[in-house]
């Protein structure tokens, strides 16, 4: 049992929606879960179709109608979550509760913005619950982890970056005044273009350089983008080392995903599922 469902108050009904919603242990939850993400595919089949001119023209009406249906339902749904966790707050600030307000708003906001409805294709966001469903909390972990990474390493990526617009700025001056015009060089932003295209190793060809100096130039530029590209691959590496070193110390929760709990944490801070240990 979860401390939710021994909470003060917690009565027969808001237990059994607890189950039913944030365990997927049962088979009322399973069913639950495999409807929801069933919904879910539905939801955004139909708003990639509201997209297609010749479908919308003449489906439009229909398609608005079961959009909003889905967007009901799914407001239910969250009304629920929220009324049958121990702490609504905790979870309404969650990833997983962010995802799901997210899910439903772009309808309501419709209702006073023009252009809000394809933003539901979010809503596809919420199949991340299938790690749930498929007993996958693992890849939840790790999803956290590289979550962790990002947020732990921006101050390098932010300098990565900056060493590597300095360059682009430098070759693109170069090479502007070095090929010019005729080349396509037209300007120092053009330039910059060309200086990312190529820093980058994409190369489309699109403008290219003509003069000796200037394939030079190129030459220089493209060997730098080989070496540059190794530069946050070390960052991040070495970031998710120490982000999975700290994360084996702590417990997360198997039915919404919620990491960090401390080592003694008998209960999810999110949803106030029960903790399982290896």
């Amino acid at each position: 049992m979860t401390r939710a469902t021994h909470q003060a108050g917690a009565g027969p009904l808001r237990q059994k929606l607890f189950s039913v919603i944030f365990r997927s242990d049962t088979p009322a939850g399973m069913a639950f879960d495999v409807l929801l993400i069933a919904a879910i595919l539905v939801s955004v089949t139909v708003v990639m179709l509201t997209t297609v001119e010749g479908v919308n023209s003449r489906h439009g009406r229909t398609l608005y109608l079961i959009e909003w249906v889905f967007t009901i339902a799914f407001t239910a749904e969250y009304v629920l979550r929220l009324y049958c966790v121990r702490r609504p707050a905790h979870y309404a600030t969650s990833f997983f509760g962010i995802v799901d307000l997210l899910s439903i708003l772009p309808t309501y906001l419709g209702l006073l913005f023009t252009g809000a409805g394809p933003m539901l294709v979010l809503r596809i966001l919420r199949i991340l619950r299938l790690f749930r469903v498929m007993h996958m909390a693992n890849y939840v972990t790790d999803a956290n982890i590289l979550l962790e990474v990002l947020k732990s390493s921006w101050r390098k990526t932010l300098i990565f970056i900056y060493a590597v617009v300095t360059l682009v700025v430098i070759f693109a001056t170069l090479m502007h005044f070095i090929e010019g015009p005729e080349a396509g060089f037209t300007s120092i932003p053009m330039s910059m273009y060309w200086g990312i295209v190529t820093l980058t190793t994409v190369g489309y060809g699109d403008i290219t350089p003509l003069t000796p100096l200037g394939k030079f130039i190129a030459t220089i530029t493209m060997i730098l983008g080989y070496g540059i590209i190794a530069v946050p691959m070390g960052i991040y590496f070495s970031e998710y080392t120490q982000a999975t070193r700290r994360e084996r110390s702590k417990a997360t929760c198997k039915s919404c995903g919620q990491r960090g709990h401390e080592t003694d944490a008998r209960y999810c801070r999110t949803c106030g599922e029960e903790l399982e240990r290896d």
